[in-house]
């Protein structure tokens, strides 16, 4: 006679079975795992709670956290405003000529991020959106090097609809190139379109303290956050 077991049961006789490889092991309950990791989660997010505070939302802090705790991320602030003075090297945008593209991008892509608009004098209304966040990016990220040139005069014969063409330099080599604002949001692409774009190909870190918005920073924004295509084109006529 053939006795049913239900492998699923805590007995004696099925822990035999399981150590003589009969009968499966029992699924282990997945509710203890999920309650470690949620665990695991808060107490990251408690002991990260202070990673995007500036040094005066830390100040202001001061009552309410461990005051050893607090230097703690105060010191690590001032770390890593001192590590952005010294690599704040450029802080412009380079206007390029070719005989001098070999140096001033290839060559300084060996230290630093490069970054090259090839953009248009005619009426080409991405273009003009690019070079107005180029000059914001490069204000605001000095570690990083954004050159422009019209692409006509680095490339013979460049067509004009594929401008702008960002090119992405380093260690010498492209990176990463896009040929118009298509991969980003047209004419409405704005400033944290392309801080994304810079972090997805390593030029900044997501933790990066830059990135880290305040209402009262009106310079970083772009002029018009509600972007009317007609209106540029209406420039053109």
């Amino acid at each position: 006679m053939e006795v049913e077991v239900n492998p699923n049961e805590d007995t004696e006789w099925n822990d035999i079975l399981r150590q003589h490889g009969i009968i499966p092991e029992k699924p282990k309950d997945p509710e203890p795992m999920i309650q470690e990791a949620l665990i695991a989660a808060e107490h990251r997010a408690y002991e990260n709670r202070l990673e995007d505070k500036d040094l005066d939302e830390l100040a202001a802090l001061e009552e309410e956290e461990d005051e050893g705790f607090l230097e703690q991320y105060r010191q690590k602030r001032l770390a890593e405003i001192s590590t952005l003075q010294k690599t704040s090297l450029f802080n412009q945008v380079y206007p390029l000529q070719k005989v001098d593209y070999g140096r001033e991008v290839t060559d300084a892509s060996k230290e630093a991020f490069v970054l090259v608009n090839l953009t248009s004098q005619g009426a080409n209304v991405e273009s003009r959106v690019l070079t107005e966040l180029w000059r914001q990016l490069a204000a605001k990220y000095g570690d990083i090097k954004f050159c422009e040139i019209r692409a006509d005069m680095c490339i013979e014969g460049y067509p004009e609809r594929n401008t702008p063409t960002i090119l992405v330099y380093k260690d010498t080599e492209i990176r990463r190139q896009l040929v118009t604002l298509r991969e980003l949001k047209g004419v409405r692409t704005k400033l944290e379109d392309l801080e994304r774009l810079l972090i997805e190909i390593g030029a900044l870190k997501e933790g990066d303290m830059r990135l880290k918005k305040h209402d009262d920073e009106d310079d970083y924004k772009s002029k018009d956050d509600d972007l009317n295509v007609e209106d540029y084109d209406d420039d053109w006529d």
